[in-house]
């Protein structure tokens, strides 16, 4: 990446387009939030239905999902349950037991005439155990905020770069979100809330936090070297240090997680997709979201001091 090694964009002199962008996607994504009636949950928040059915031989779980999926007019999530011949059928349609199962076993016979199955177990997933779910995600999310807001203020000492990451955080999740729940009903797959989207969103967290870290490194070394430099001019030198490193890691990363959302099958397409859009978004908050906002919280004090 030679383009990097003497890198010298003048990124802080460009933050305000570069907070035009962010309040635009972050304006978008709520109103897209809104429209939609709220954020898209799975089953595992909406509560609904489970079915273990049982094949004479072999199945291929896409073969059945795209199958049920005609019949449901929705995506459920269908994968393997200890053997290759079992699997797992989880939907949050609003139909009793009896119908889902009658359709179910219309469905395979049809389209699987040569392979006989039997539901062999049918279970419900409560409302109450989904408000649980939804209270311990909320909890996670408000405790690795604040833990993350005192980590950086211990490690720097300086509140103003744990302000800047926890915005860039913020940032992060919500325009991640807000993708999610605009796209749902556009792609050919689904990105309803479950689970897994939520480790995702947990990973994206720890990416994009590890990359401010990088760059607030460079900061506090480099306003150790240069005293006499501009702070504002500082921190862009900062930024155009790490952004080699930050460039390749994010693209390796990058590929990795391409190459799951190709070949890593239906189930991991949500997954895959929120860690690609999380690394494009949490990239470039750690260039122009994070160290812009201490920039400015500094100017603040400075004209604070000055009056």
């Amino acid at each position: 990446m030679r383009i990097f090694e003497t890198a010298n964009y003048n990124v802080i002199s460009k933050r305000k387009v570069g907070y035009i962008i962010s309040g635009t996607l972050i304006a978008l994504s709520i109103l897209g939030i809104i429209f939609k009636g709220g954020l898209q949950y799975g089953i595992d928040f909406k509560g609904g239905k489970e079915f273990v059915i049982e094949f004479k031989s072999d199945v291929v779980v896409g073969d059945i999902r795209s199958a049920l999926t005609e019949t449901f007019k929705s995506q459920p999530e269908v994968k393997n349950y200890g053997s290759n011949s079992v699997v797992l059928i989880r939907t949050d349609v609003d139909q009793d037991v009896n119908t889902l199962k009658t359709a179910i076993n219309q469905t395979l016979s049809t389209k699987f005439p040569d392979n006989p199955g039997s539901i062999e177990k049918t279970d419900n997933v409560t409302a109450r155990f989904s408000e649980d779910l939804k209270w311990s995600a909320l909890q996670a999310i408000v405790a690795s905020i604040f833990t993350i807001f005192f980590y950086i203020l211990i490690r720097f000492r300086n509140w103003r770069f744990s302000a800047g990451a926890v915005l860039a955080l913020m940032h992060d999740v919500v325009i991640t979100l807000g993708l999610f729940t605009i796209l749902n009903d556009i792609l050919p797959f689904s990105l309803t809330i479950d689970q897994t989207i939520i480790a995702a969103f947990l990973t994206i967290v720890g990416y994009s936090l590890n990359d401010t870290v990088v760059v607030f490194d460079r900061i506090r070394e480099n306003a150790a070297v240069h005293k006499s430099m501009e702070y504002s001019a500082m921190i862009n030198r900062s930024i155009n240090d790490t952004l080699s490193r930050t460039v390749i890691t994010s693209g390796t990363t990058l590929f990795v997680v391409a190459v799951l959302f190709i070949f890593g099958g239906e189930v991991l397409k949500g997954f895959s997709f929120a860690l690609i859009m999380g690394i494009l978004i949490g990239t470039y908050s750690s260039i122009f979201v994070a160290s812009s906002f201490v920039v400015d919280l500094a100017k603040n004090k400075t004209n604070h001091a000055k009056s």
